[in-house]
């Protein structure tokens, strides 16, 4: 672009040059020294003003040429930020079902420094003999066993942070580069503030099960069910957001090919509920996993040879049955669950008679297979008294059916309006 700039300037200054010779040709009243004067203003102008349009006229080409790359770029950048949260929340699983997060006794914003050599390693160890779960529950634990679960925690920990950086750097250039748009800054903004607020509530939630509250005989140490749900909560709200955005980027939904219909905007709004009670269940599962809840009724699908457990309502005042009572979490965990494969399955067959964009048929099937799929690996795990792998895989299914109900209700963004 620039070479044909200058081609162009030189063709206008080579026509000046001829009128202005002709000119002074025919009135023979300019005299040569005043033809070259003007002469090399006329370049000096030229060059001038070619020189200051040449930024401008990059500028446009960039913008004619960078839309696209810049939109694949962001978007892979945010599926793989989608990516690193869901690690995450698969590592604090595993965490959690190891007993491995109330191994590390301090937080330090840039990480905690790796034990090198034995005696440190002894430090360590003391430290953690100094809280309610060595004292209560762990009283005979070796260091080799205090190493396995000290390095559990910290590989969660250290994960965390990549995340924060991951996330950090990239930003601070696709900003810079002018690769967002107004309302992609305002997201991207949103995801940094919480990324920070799942880091402090991760040490908030690790905290709770490090004070000295834990006095009745059949206390255990653990965190607080309610900043263990709160932190996964954060979890799944930031890995959806970073999805359905890199889904905004990489796979834009399709419009559909007719025209609305009441009847399809009804399922859409249908598949949105259906994305809350997977939600809803999966955070049910938090205050299952926090109370070890899946270790007290290990039969389906009666609890103990009865629909409904006798001791359902054991706590008092009622409310407290169901965030603190473990018979009460896993009754509501399995009714939840029930009711969210009940939907799922009325979807896709309602979906089969709706016209929809040809990209939401697959995704509800793929919806309805995970769903069945989910209910299959928590009745399993359940029976078998939760190990770790079928329980990890449990949690992980919870998160790979929230990403297919984002994907569909992504591929229903444009069924919203009635034609006019």
């Amino acid at each position: 672009m620039q070479s044909l700039l200058i081609r162009s300037s030189s063709s206008l200054f080579t026509r000046n040059l001829l009128f202005c010779s002709r000119s002074v040709i025919r009135s023979g009243q300019i005299s040569r020294n005043f033809f070259a004067q003007n002469a090399s203003k006329q370049l000096t102008c030229q060059k001038t003003s070619l020189a200051g349009r040449i930024p401008q006229l990059l500028a446009i080409r960039r913008m004619g040429t960078l839309p696209e790359k810049s939109r694949k770029s962001v978007g892979y950048w945010l599926l793989g930020c989608s990516g690193m949260v869901f690690v995450a929340v698969i590592l604090g699983g595993v965490t959690r079902l190891t007993e491995s997060g109330l191994s590390m006794v301090s937080w330090k914003l840039l990480g905690e420094k790796r034990p090198s050599n034995e005696e440190e390693w002894v430090a360590e160890f003391e430290k953690y003999q100094q809280f309610p779960e060595f004292k209560i529950k762990n009283p005979n634990m070796t260091l080799a066993e205090f190493k396995f679960i000290w390095y559990m925690e910290y590989i969660h920990r250290t994960w965390g942070r990549a995340i924060g950086g991951f996330y950090a750097l990239p930003a601070i250039y696709f900003w810079t580069r002018g690769y967002f748009s107004k309302s992609m800054k305002i997201r991207v903004l949103a995801f940094g503030a919480l990324i920070g607020i799942q880091g402090l509530m991760g040490w908030y939630m690790v905290k709770s099960g490090l004070e000295d509250r834990f006095h009745g005989e059949s206390d255990v140490p653990r965190v607080s069910q309610y900043r263990l749900a709160t932190h996964l909560s954060f979890a799944f709200i930031l890995y959806t957001l970073f999805l359905w955005s890199a889904l905004d980027h990489l796979v834009p939904a399709q419009k559909l090919a007719g025209t609305v219909t009441k009847a399809a905007i009804r399922f859409r709004w249908l598949a949105h509920t259906t994305k809350g009670m997977v939600f809803l269940t999966a955070l049910s599962g938090a205050f299952v996993a926090g109370l070890d809840a899946g270790l007290v009724y290990n039969s389906f699908p009666k609890m103990a040879d009865r629909w409904i457990p006798s001791d359902i309502l054991a706590f008092s005042p009622t409310l407290r049955n169901f965030t603190e009572n473990p018979t009460t979490v896993q009754f509501d965990h399995r009714i939840l669950g029930i009711t969210t494969l009940s939907l799922i399955s009325g979807l896709y067959l309602i979906s089969r008679k709706r016209t929809l964009p040809p990209r939401a048929h697959t995704a509800v099937a793929a919806v309805a297979m995970m769903g069945w799929l989910q209910v299959l690996l928590g009745i399993t795990t359940l029976i078998t008294h939760v190990p770790v792998a079928l329980a990890a895989s449990h949690q992980s299914g919870s998160l790979i059916l929230l990403s297919l109900a984002v994907w569909l209700t992504h591929e229903l963004k444009f069924v919203k309006k009635l034609p006019k």
